[in-house]
């Protein structure tokens, strides 16, 4: 049976998505989607990954890689945000508001699947001939580049997406399906001549607009960095930050303007990741670990890695003095 584009997404708004919409995939990449391959190939070019290798796959710089025969990507948003405020007091740790509840990647997965599943099932089509693949920030996918062509948001001056309706508080997510569905408009951007990002970054992680230097940035060091010590130019501009980092999303314009409290429970903070002591953390035990981070996506960061973030954090203080 046919299934059309407001089926879709209304079945996706049905499941709880805040918002939805499709992109067309060509047979062959179109302008807009060479020129974000070209970015993308630049970015890998100047070391920009840091020691994310997997952020150079070649499936990431072509999605028909990905799902042979793709035509379609519905792209899906969850808004995250929660009105609490980060503390500033020098004791306390600074997570990131993404991993202060429930992992992000359960819940967005939870209703992706739900969503492929209709699909398969309203189409009355075996598997192999309506395949579906989909992504919660886990595939070799462009995520923010086919949000924007499905009309969700545009891509920011700090990298992230901006929506009008949530600013980029979002979570992403996307199906990708052999079958053909008339797309969305694609979003243009509204950063105009906008800045602040750029100029908050106390790392200068952001040295021009669209790009992203890891190796200056405070949330790969704190999640991604598997090193015993961070960097001696990083660890001056920490600001307690010791999980992630919101300081290029806490001064945009579209987000001062727009954030809204999201009415997903899984989304509120667990009480021991808005303030956590610094003291606690940079002495945090495997068993203690396990207990505050069970169901997180602050998981990724292992205990080591929470003691060395947190003393680091401590020690900037102690040179402050």
């Amino acid at each position: 049976m046919p299934v059309n584009r407001e089926q879709v997404l209304n079945k996706a708004y049905e499941l709880g998505f805040h918002l939805a919409g499709v992109a067309s995939v060509p047979p062959a990449p179109a302008a807009a989607e060479q020129e974000a391959t070209a970015h993308l190939a630049a970015w890998l070019h100047q070391g920009y990954q840091a020691q994310m290798q997997w952020m150079g796959h070649s499936k990431r710089q072509d999605i028909r890689h990905v799902l042979p025969g793709v035509q379609s990507v519905i792209c899906v948003a969850l808004n995250y945000y929660t009105p609490h405020a980060h503390s500033d007091h020098p004791d306390h740790g600074k997570i990131s508001r993404y991993g202060w509840g429930r992992d992000y990647h359960r819940v967005l997965q939870t209703r992706l699947k739900a969503l492929a599943t209709w699909l398969q099932e309203v189409t009355q089509l075996p598997g192999e001939q309506n395949p579906v693949r989909y992504y919660v920030d886990t595939g070799p996918v462009q995520d923010k580049f086919w949000a924007q062509q499905a009309g969700l948001g545009w891509v920011a001056k700090n990298g992230n997406l901006i929506t009008r309706q949530y600013g980029s508080w979002v979570f992403l997510g996307e199906i990708l399906t052999t079958l053909p569905l008339p797309p969305d408009q694609p979003h243009s951007a509204h950063c105009g001549t906008c800045t602040r990002c750029l100029e908050a970054c106390p790392t200068g992680a952001i040295p021009q607009p669209h790009v992203v230097d890891a190796n200056r940035c405070i949330a790969y060091h704190t999640i991604e960095n598997r090193s015993e010590t961070l960097p001696a130019n990083i660890v001056p501009h920490l600001q307690n930050w010791v999980a992630g980092c919101d300081i290029c999303q806490d001064v945009c314009p579209w987000n001062i303007r727009f954030a809204q409290a999201t009415d997903i429970e899984d989304f509120q903070p667990y009480p021991w990741n808005l303030r956590p002591s610094l003291a606690d953390l940079a002495n945090l035990s495997e068993e203690e670990w396990d207990r505050r981070f069970r169901g997180s996506a602050l998981r990724r960061i292992k205990p080591g890695m929470w003691q060395r973030n947190a003393s680091a954090a401590q020690s900037d203080h102690r040179a402050e003095e």
